[in-house]
């Protein structure tokens, strides 16, 4: 089988040293399109593959339109909004992702994107301890679960809201569950978002659930930047001079959230949560033996479509 590991923003070295290795072992045949200028050498190469890994490319239905032997796509990451499920769908094309492999990197970002707030970002000012001060998890999922274990060691009391996980597992980790999400962010100094972006959740992050948050509170995003309403959270820091806002996904008002509130806000130059080495390599090496695995055996344990 060809495997393409298409790829604008490449992988590390050693990561696609050890993918290599995994589909030689495997006996199949690798091709690398790395740092691709135009979509059009993205829709040429994915037209003569059987699998794709990709990391933030973008798999509209006009570059799945002419592929003829593609049957399956894995994200090397745990966000798939990447990809057009429907036209992967229409043509029999299996979508998976690779979550988890990523979490702990996300989670000590949020952590250390946090630790520079509350230090006035270094700016030389007294800024405060995360010790003590309760931190609530929108989203208890893999992120989630590594986010309230750092939290723990920084001795913050965690609180977590998913609808979609049970109670007991929440408990399980000595975290409180919070039913209603209006209470976890009353309870909250710091919100650390991990909330996928979706029909239900775009824009969800607005005005009338900030607001409730106490005194000097911090929002923190490692999700997406479309489940914030920029306006809305935009006034509220407008009336609130306590209120700040960390993230690694600039937000489209980006020039105009730093001239209004300077270091009120922090935004990385470009998605940091998965840019480290461990992570890279765990993602790429998850990706080809999740597409190993499918060819052998019809695994199709991670899919998403």
């Amino acid at each position: 089988m060809k495997i393409l590991i298409a790829t604008e923003k490449p992988f590390a070295p050693e990561a696609v040293r050890q993918m290599k290795e995994l589909v030689n072992q495997a006996g199949h045949e690798l091709t690398l399109l790395e740092k691709y200028n135009d979509k059009s050498e993205l829709i040429n190469a994915i037209n003569n593959t059987d699998a794709v890994i990709i990391r933030s490319d973008k798999i509209t239905g006009e570059v799945l339109a002419n592929s003829r032997q593609l049957k399956v796509i894995v994200r090397a990451g745990a966000g798939y909004d990447n990809v057009d499920l429907s036209a992967a769908t229409d043509k029999n094309i299996v979508v998976m992702n690779t979550p988890g492999q990523n979490s702990n990197a996300v989670a000590e970002l949020v952590l250390g994107m946090m630790v520079l707030m509350a230090r006035n970002q270094y700016n030389g000012t007294a800024g405060t301890e995360l010790k003590g001060k309760t931190i609530g998890i929108h989203a208890y999922g893999n992120v989630g679960k590594n986010v309230a274990r750092i939290a723990k060691g920084f001795d913050m009391n965690v609180i977590a809201h998913d609808p979609f996980v049970s109670s007991e597992i929440v408990a399980r980790d000595n975290v409180k569950d919070i039913e209603e999400a209006v209470d976890l962010y009353k309870q909250a100094q710091y919100v650390s978002l991990h909330i996928p972006a979706n029909e239900h959740t775009i824009k969800s992050i607005n005005y009338d659930l900030l607001k409730n948050m106490p005194q000097n509170a911090v929002l923190i995003n490692t999700a997406r930047k479309e489940v914030i309403d920029e306006e809305g959270l935009m006034q509220l820091m407008t009336e609130r001079p306590d209120f700040k806002y960390i993230s690694d996904i600039a937000p489209d008002k980006k020039d105009e959230f730093e001239q209004k509130f300077g270091n009120r806000v922090f935004f990385t130059p470009k998605k940091m949560g998965a840019q480290t080495a461990e992570a890279n390599i765990n993602a790429g090496v998850a990706a080809v033996n999740q597409i190993i695995n499918f060819f052998e055996k019809g695994d199709v344990t991670f899919k998403v479509n």
